[in-house]
């Protein structure tokens, strides 16, 4: 049985479909890079904030200085472009997982989904050899040419891929996104003033059919896609569901970078069979290529299922706090739970100094920046960071016997809002870890919002 698993995974496929993801990899970061250029964003979220949240375990992560920032975001510029036109490639792709992944471990606050897919899909370009054809590379060395790669390294593709989905569509399988709609009744709530089809985005069934329309999608689309028969169609919904979603709720490039990437589901030959078609010639096939060092053996198969189960465990982490992690967020993070919360805080900390019994109020925003501030009131890890933060603040200004307690009120997709952190705990004794917060109170038992159409509240009138 190993033998035939080695066998199939180190069968010649055609490595066009993975050459074309390359570069179109390459040339989305590109894009996504060009825009914290064009927005400002560098100095907006890595050097005006006067504290960045840390993961845990990064905390010796911290900001270069200006114009540090600038340079870095450019070199990563130029490793986009380089993996792109597959020239120096090596050097190009394990740069640009360092400066990536770098870049957004330095402040917990920026954390997005799309985020850590780039920096895992730039980690598996660091040691697939995708430069083997339609790269410079090549062409400046055809000693490198190689029309064919081990399917294992496609399967592996498809696997980050498709687990992306399916973890994303195991997410919204809960009451409020099936029974109630929520949050995308809130979102579309919203967006009422879009042409056409704005009076309908306020009906509460419009909301409910997209949430199962999104959870069947989410929870399928990787099955269809793999289906020969299926996947031409499939792709087409591919494009139609990130278009809607890209239009809708704005959320950075996860579309640009999912449609990209779920053309590796179609046949390895793809792109060669496009160009063949396009200049009106017959397909040749690949010439076989020696696997060489690529075969993978026994222990190569072991790294592999090590590497899946990992991948597969991780978003399953979160079951082992209990609870419901969309309110105490432990194990939120990596576990691809791709818009299933809208969550609104606020905060303030109580806080004495040197054994007095007179409390102090201090805002978040003495410290944060409106960014910041927006995202941290919500994730109680976030909310210790700081408060942490604020006793080292006190205590270089002379302060001891430090003491600080947080007033956090969070509204859970639209549910009224409830303390989220006992208020009677000193934070200043918390520390950060991966076991079980015991000072984060349980979700409130209320559901979440009911939404009302503009039409029903006349009616009810």
């Amino acid at each position: 049985m190993t033998d035939g698993w080695r066998d199939r995974l180190n069968a010649p496929k055609d490595g066009a479909s993975l050459a074309a993801f390359r570069i179109l990899f390459g040339v989305v970061m590109l894009g996504s890079i060009g825009r914290y250029f064009a927005y400002g964003w560098i100095d907006r979220f890595y050097v005006r904030p006067r504290m960045h949240f840390t993961y845990w375990g990064f905390d010796w992560v911290q900001p270069l200085p200006q114009p540090g920032m600038t340079v870095l975001f450019a070199a990563l510029a130029v490793c986009a472009a380089l993996i792109a036109l597959g020239l120096f490639y090596r050097f190009a792709t394990v740069a640009f997982f360092v400066g990536f992944t770098y870049v957004h471990l330095l402040d917990v606050s920026n954390y997005l989904n799309h985020y850590y897919l780039v920096s895992l899909l730039s980690l598996l370009l660091c040691v697939l050899p995708l430069h083997k054809q339609w790269s410079l590379d090549a062409r400046l060395r055809p000693s490198l040419r190689a029309t064919t790669l081990p399917a294992w390294m496609l399967y592996l593709v498809r696997f980050q891929i498709g687990l992306v989905y399916v973890f994303a569509g195991l997410a919204k399988l809960g009451p409020d996104w099936l029974l109630h709609g929520q949050p995308l009744g809130i979102w579309l709530h919203s967006r009422t003033d879009t042409p056409l089809i704005g009076p309908w985005l306020d009906e509460p069934m419009v909301a409910l059919a997209m949430s199962w329309a999104g959870f069947l999608y989410d929870t399928t689309i990787v099955f269809w896609l793999s289906w020969r028969r299926s996947r031409p169609y499939a792709y087409v919904v591919v494009l139609a569901f990130h278009f809607m979603t890209n239009v809708f709720f704005q959320i950075g490039i996860f579309p640009v970078v999912m449609t990209v990437a779920a053309l590796v589901f179609f046949e390895p030959d793809w792109p060669r069979w496009l160009v063949a078609k396009l200049r009106r010639v017959e397909l040749a096939p690949a010439s076989p290529s020696p696997a060489g060092r690529w075969r993978i053996g026994r222990a190569g198969m072991a790294v592999l299922a090590a590497w899946a189960l990992f991948h597969v465990l991780a978003p399953l982490r979160s079951h082992l706090y209990g609870g419901d992690v969309l309110w105490h967020e432990q194990g939120m993070r990596w576990s691809w739970r791709v818009m299933v919360r809208e969550k609104n805080g606020d905060v303030a900390y109580r806080v004495r100094v040197n054994g007095e019994t007179r409390e102090r109020v201090f805002a978040p925003n003495d410290y944060l920046t409106r960014e910041q501030e927006i995202e941290f009131a919500s994730q109680p890890d976030l909310v210790l960071q700081l408060a942490h933060h604020i006793v080292r603040d006190l205590e270089a200004r002379g302060c001891h016997d430090v003491q600080i307690r947080a007033d956090a009120w969070v509204s859970l997709n639209g549910r009224p809002s409830a303390r989220m952190i006992d208020p009677t705990v000193d934070l200043a004794q918390v520390d950060d870890g991966v076991a079980p917060a015991s000072w984060i109170l349980p979700v409130p038992d209320a559901p979440p919002i009911e939404m009302r159409s503009r039409r029903q509240m006349l009616a009810a009138r």
